[in-house]
């Protein structure tokens, strides 16, 4: 199994790490079936993004008419954060950061 880690230059907190889906020790041929259609349809993978403004963010996305999969919320895990889908299916997360929580 190999990977590679990707970031921007000055940006130490922010990596993106790229593994090939299917390449799992102890899959089976119709898991990598089933991985390959789920895939082709956007719904295998989800990208996690921040915002320092999660409420701006939610509302300029959903006014622009993306697809709401989440209203921004407290998750039991400590993580405050909403989800969209884009035009393609991809689930999109967009996490809370940098502002003490008042909630």
């Amino acid at each position: 199994m190999r990977w590679i880690t990707v970031g921007p230059a000055g940006q130490p907190d922010t990596c993106i790490v790229l593994t090939p889906p299917a390449a799992a020790p102890g899959l089976t041929d119709d898991e990598r079936r089933t991985i390959a259609e789920m895939m082709a349809k956007g719904t295998y993978a989800m990208i996690i993004l921040a915002s320092a403004d999660l409420d701006g963010t939610f509302e300029r996305l959903q006014a622009s008419g993306a697809e709401v999969i989440q209203e921004p919320i407290d998750q039991p895990y400590g993580v405050r954060d909403c989800a969209f889908r884009d035009p393609a299916g991809n689930h999109i997360r967009i996490n809370e950061v940098g502002r003490a929580k008042t909630r």
